[in-house]
């Protein structure tokens, strides 16, 4: 006996919840890891974060990797270049709505604590196109540089284990001795970014 057309139905909705089920898991998979999770093409790439601000005393922070490579707009940054500096170190991609939510908020600190020893950088990912990632800086008045790295290169040079910034978006505050200070995975909030930042500042 043939099937019923209700059950020739229930065989494709069912294969497509699967594949939609794996889908999730390699992303999650990917932001807990480090691994690729695909190009960017709309927020079904975020890596959604825990909410967690991780704050780490000063004797037990480990040094950030010493990130080089090319900027959004065509420039040279080394990470080493701003040691002695309190350093906000910015995961984020243009096509991420998490991340236009706090570039305002970013880009409002960053410019009130210019005349603090604090840098903000950034690393933008998964934007296919550099043009993308300079029309998110036109747009929410960031000045301050980012890394251009479209495949996650710089991501993955976080050691496994150590408090790398593996969701998009997600923020690193880095003392004036290059070592990781606070990690926030989730979108910040200028409140949630001051008092983070605050007590890094003000460290002898």
């Amino acid at each position: 006996m043939s099937p019923s057309r209700a059950s020739l139905r229930r065989v494709p909705r069912r294969a497509a919840v699967l594949a939609a089920a794996l889908a999730a898991g390699t992303l999650a998979l990917a932001g807990c890891t480090g691994q690729q999770a695909g190009p960017s093409g709309g927020d079904s790439n975020i890596v959604q974060g825990t909410g967690e601000i991780t704050r780490v005393a000063a004797a037990d922070r480990q040094q950030a990797p010493d990130l080089t490579g090319e900027g959004t707009h065509g420039e040279q940054l080394a990470l080493a270049d701003y040691r002695g500096q309190v350093v906000v170190l910015n995961v984020w991609g243009s096509w991420c709505a998490p991340c236009r939510a706090e570039a305002p908020n970013l880009a409002k600190v960053a410019a009130d604590t210019a005349g603090q020893d604090v840098q903000f950088l950034g690393i933008n990912t998964r934007d296919r196109d550099v043009v993308n990632a300079q029309r998110f800086d036109e747009r929410f008045g960031i000045e301050y540089p980012s890394f251009f790295d479209p495949s996650g290169r710089l991501i993955l040079e976080f050691p496994r284990g150590s408090l790398s910034p593996q969701a998009i978006p997600s923020t690193l505050i880095i003392d004036r001795e290059g070592r990781i200070a606070v990690r926030a995975l989730k979108p910040l909030s200028e409140e949630d970014l001051r008092a983070a930042l605050d007590p890094v500042i003000a460290e002898k």
